[in-house]
């Protein structure tokens, strides 16, 4: 080998030290990057002749090596577009080409990130600080699951919300087996039921199922509140709906204990104007307090009218057993919850992620809509992905493509910061200049070597 072939293979060691020096710089000054993936060096010696017994070395090669799969810091946000990635995965995003007529034009070649500093432009895209546009699934709003299977580019709509009208009340409440109503008097034996004999229009189904205004205080004194509401029309104008039970039989007056519900048709009615009206179903119950009919556990109410407005056919849905009838010292009918499905137009607020990583837009009128799921990718091979700037990698033959739907998790409001720890890297530094002038030690031993080899000549 010679003295010639030391030094050279001292030059691929200075080489090979300048390159981790390299490295070293670009993992210390992206130490704040958010979602940063340090290099690391990997030294591999190279050898002329391998025979055993005359192994001649080559020298070193310096090669990079990717952090992909080590995991950053992940800290909270206050930004509520920000997420960060626990566990395996990378954002699906798109790069931007050009722009036409004020909208961005993409190149169509998925890129991959842990960045997760997205934020909203003005065209309605989530985009990162590096540049780089989200991609996820669109939600469809009546399954409430994802549309179709290629992450497409995300972009929030900020028209209105429009107007849903309220179709289905879901219902639950338990109804005191003796309601103390303003007629109950313990010592009056079924005080509590209201008699269609004291009405002159009578208010239950198998009368006319409605309470005429003249006999609305009748009516009140006899039934016990259930509860109110607030629905939509058409227009998404609010509708208070008022609800009130009344029980007309029982097993002490020698029947079933069954109950009527009716809702409040006209505030303020004349006397010959409905207000109030049956929803027409008996509800029946046994003896263990729980329902009998309607088996179905849903009525609907046909043409369910408040004030002249038509509300259409709503459901009230209460299943078979969310709706009892149990003993109450209070004597009350006691809802544990109402709710329905309709909501006026409103305008977007705001925009956050779920801890499902779901876009989610809340708007004015108190609605939250998931608008997105975001999508995250996983490889075969991580560390043969190339590195691109702005902390993106594209996928490579090595790598393989890509498989959506990885299964590390979402962490909203938060950033994966660098996982280059500049304290190690100093370590790594001070390692890397002491071979770097080790090798030097080579060369001028080598020259001082050649020097004395002249000098035999003398």
């Amino acid at each position: 080998m010679g003295i010639f072939g030391a030094m050279v293979t001292a030059v691929s060691g200075l080489r090979a030290e300048s390159y981790a020096l390299e490295q070293i710089s670009d993992n210390i000054a992206n130490t704040r990057t958010v979602g940063f993936k340090r290099s690391e060096t990997a030294f591999s010696d190279l050898v002329i002749n391998g025979t055993p017994g005359s192994v001649r070395g080559g020298g070193v090669r310096g090669v990079s090596r990717s952090t992909n799969l080590v995991q950053g810091d992940v800290q909270s946000s206050e930004i509520n577009t920000h997420m960060a990635i626990r566990g395996d995965g990378y954002f699906i995003t798109e790069e931007r080409i050009s722009e036409a007529d004020g909208v961005p034009v993409f190149k169509n070649v998925p890129r991959y990130t842990r960045r997760g500093d997205f934020s909203v432009d003005r065209h309605g895209y989530l985009v990162n600080g590096s540049g780089y546009y989200l991609k996820g699934l669109a939600i469809d709003p009546t399954t409430g699951n994802p549309s179709g299977s290629l992450p497409e580019v995300i972009k929030v709509s900020t028209n209105f919300l429009p107007t849903r009208a309220s179709s289905q009340i879901t219902y639950q409440a338990n109804l005191a087996a003796t309601p103390k109503t303003a007629n109950y008097d313990k010592s009056v034996a079924n005080s509590e039921l209201l008699k269609p004999a004291d009405f002159t229009n009578d208010p239950t189904i198998s009368g006319t199922g409605k309470v005429l205004g003249s006999e609305e205080e009748k009516f009140l004194k006899a039934s016990i509140s259930g509860g109110a509401i607030t629905l939509y029309d058409s227009t998404g104008a609010p509708v208070n709906v008022q609800i009130r039970w009344a029980k007309t039989d029982s097993v002490a007056n020698g029947g079933t204990d069954t109950w009527e519900a009716f809702y409040q048709t006209k505030t303020n009615a004349a006397a010959a104007e409905t207000a109030w009206t049956n929803i027409g179903q008996n509800y029946t119950f046994s003896s263990n307090g729980q329902l009998n009919t309607p088996a179905s556990g849903t009525v609907a109410i046909s043409n369910l009218t408040v004030n002249g407005v038509n509300l259409g056919t709503i459901n009230l849905v209460h299943g078979t057993t969310s709706l009892t009838q149990f003993a109450d010292s209070n004597g009350i009918s006691k809802v544990t919850d109402i709710f329905q499905d309709g909501y006026a137009s409103g305008e977007m607020s705001s925009i956050t992620i779920s801890s499902e990583g779901r876009i989610v837009g809340t708007y004015t009128n108190g609605q939250n809509l998931e608008l997105y799921e975001v999508s995250l990718a996983s490889f075969n091979a991580d560390e043969a992905l190339e590195k691109l700037n702005g902390g993106a990698l594209a996928e490579t033959r090595n790598s393989g493509s890509a498989i959506v739907g990885a299964q590390g998790s979402i962490v909203a409001q938060a950033l994966e910061g660098s996982n280059s720890d500049i304290a190690d890297e100093f370590t790594k530094l001070i390692v890397t200049q002491q071979a770097y002038a080790a090798s030097t030690r080579i060369v001028t031993t080598g020259d001082d070597m050649l020097k004395e080899a002249l000098a035999m000549k003398r």
